[in-house]
Parts: structure tokens; C-alpha cells; sequence
């Protein structure tokens, strides 16, 4: 029977994929493309808005991940699991809030014929250093899961 506590963390491990997911298409698809042609990640210029995506999964995954650590924390190996997927999102979200998000935030708000392509390919390069935490958020999540 499914309990409440395995229902949370199944769902909080697929948004978790969902994100490295999204991670991932950011990559390999708009980061690969973006710093020659701005446009594309400027809404106002017709390019996508990252944050239609971005704000709802990472609050869902949040949302999720702490409900499941409270229905969870009773269970030592869920507990532990989860705490591991808690802290590496923390450092990542932390991380990109510091760093990330400001530059994107003025990445997208830029005339695109100001932006310096080097800049923007050292942000898109930089960027890849968050998917190994990513990574690990599902890992854990996905052995919480298994152990649940």
C-alpha cells in the first residue's frame, strides 16, 4: 500500500528529474545557442522566459522535499537519504541565487548587441557546474525512494 511518506518522495524524486531535465535542454539546447544570439533567452525579444519554468519546479521541489522529510523523518535511512537530496538542492538553489541568477537576470534585461559573447560563454560554462548537484539530488531521492 502506498503510504504518504512514499507518495512525497516518488513525487518529489520525479520533479527532481524534471529539474535536471530542464538542466540539462538548458545545456545542451538554449546555452549552447544563447551567447551568439541574446535574443533567445530575452522574452521580450521573443525568446523563452526561464522563468515559467524554473520558479514553479524549484518551489514544487521545495515544497516536496520538506513535506517529505517531516512524513519521513521517523525512518533513520529515508531520513538520511533525504537529507543528503536537501542539502545538495540547498547548495545549489543558494548558489544560484548568489551567482547565477543575478547575471541571468541581467543577461536577459541587456540590449542583446551590448552583451560580450566571452562573458556570456564563461556564465553558460560555469553554469555546468551545477547539474553534478543536480545529479545528486536525484540520486538521493531516488535511494530514499528505494529505501522507503
Amino acid at each position: 500500500m502506498w503510504t504518504l511518506t512514499v507518495v512525497l518522495i516518488a513525487t518529489a524524486t520525479l520533479l527532481a528529474c524534471v529539474v535536471l531535465g530542464g538542466g540539462l535542454y538548458e545545456v545542451l539546447v538554449v546555452d549552447s545557442a544563447w551567447p551568439k544570439r541574446p535574443g533567445i533567452i530575452q522574452s521580450r525579444n521573443g525568446g523563452v522566459s526561464r522563468r515559467r519554468f524554473w520558479i514553479p519546479a524549484h518551489t514544487a521541489l521545495e515544497a516536496l522535499l520538506i513535506a517529505a522529510l517531516i512524513v519521513g523523518w521517523h525512518q533513520p535511512d529515508v531520513r538520511v537519504a533525504l537529507l543528503v537530496a536537501a542539502a545538495s538542492h540547498a547548495v545549489m538553489r543558494v548558489w544560484s541565487l548568489v551567482d547565477f541568477v543575478p547575471k541571468a537576470v541581467a543577461f536577459e534585461q541587456a540590449d542583446p548587441a551590448s552583451i560580450d559573447e566571452a562573458t556570456a560563454v564563461r556564465w553558460t560554462r560555469r553554469r555546468l557546474l551545477r547539474l553534478p548537484l543536480d545529479l545528486l539530488t536525484c540520486v538521493a531521492l531516488l535511494a530514499a525512494l528505494a529505501v522507503a
